[in-house]
């Protein structure tokens, strides 16, 4: 760790707090790191190329950038990019997918699934086990109200999700990790000029919920908001919710 600032050792330790609460990491996996040129997968990358140096468990790991015709990588980002894994040594592999339909428009959730289709097929050709996402802790909070807003349901963003009979296991590394800290360690380490967003971000769902947490926890500084809504999914009192879906 000889190579991290004090906010890359904070971030380190959650990180590694989850990889040991929810055995995300063993020996042998070859974990393919979706990397969307912003701060949090890039940050991703460079804690677990660190991480690798000195874990007791081996594991290899790759780097996969997908771009759209929607939002095209271009050659700029490509290049930082290009750069960027090649100074922490990590293989790296480019996909490109179309998302836009015959008048040129797109929408977030077929976007995101092509996206996704694309991640599980290069973890195939590359024989990776695992694909790691740079959703944190706010992303969780995030999604929690979200589907229970939007979707009627609870549910969240697992640290860790078997699929294909366990074939291809989604990892979430951190989980543990706050918003605030990433953008405190992209600062520093200035990845900010290879940000990638999405188009949408600023206007959709996610940002909303995004201000109303904020807005909570200002107007109740004595409460962890986020952590509470991360918690409440595991704090469940079956004798408190026999509302019947039928009679609503």
């Amino acid at each position: 760790m000889r190579n991290l600032s004090k906010i890359g050792k904070k971030i380190n330790s959650k990180t590694g707090k989850a990889i040991g609460d929810y055995n995300l990491i063993e020996t042998g996996d070859r974990i393919l790191v979706a990397v969307s040129g912003g701060k949090d997968s890039l940050s991703l990358l460079r804690i677990l190329s660190e991480l690798k140096k000195w874990a007791p468990v081996q594991f290899d790991l790759f780097a996969g950038h997908i771009a759209t015709d929607f939002d095209p990588s271009n050659d700029t980002l490509d290049g930082d990019l290009i750069e960027f894994f090649e100074k922490l040594e990590v293989n790296y592999h480019f996909g490109r997918i179309d998302v836009l339909d015959d008048q040129s428009k797109t929408n977030c959730f077929w976007c995101s699934w092509n996206k996704r289709k694309k991640l599980f097929k290069m973890a195939d050709d590359l024989g990776c086990n695992k694909i790691a996402f740079g959703h944190h802790k706010d992303d969780i909070a995030e999604t929690i109200l979200m589907n229970l807003f939007y979707n009627g349901q609870i549910s969240a963003m697992n640290p860790r999700q078997e699929l294909f009979q366990g074939r291809l296991t989604l990892i979430r590394p951190f989980c543990y990790v706050e918003e605030e800290l990433l953008n405190a360690f992209a600062e520093e380490n200035d990845f900010g000029r290879r940000v990638c967003e999405c188009a949408f971000a600023e206007f959709s769902k996610r940002a909303y919920i995004k201000e109303l947490i904020r807005q909570f926890q200002s107007d109740n500084p004595r409460f962890n908001i986020k952590t509470n809504i991360c918690k409440s999914i595991s704090r469940v009192k079956d004798g408190y919710i026999d509302l019947k879906e039928e009679s609503l």
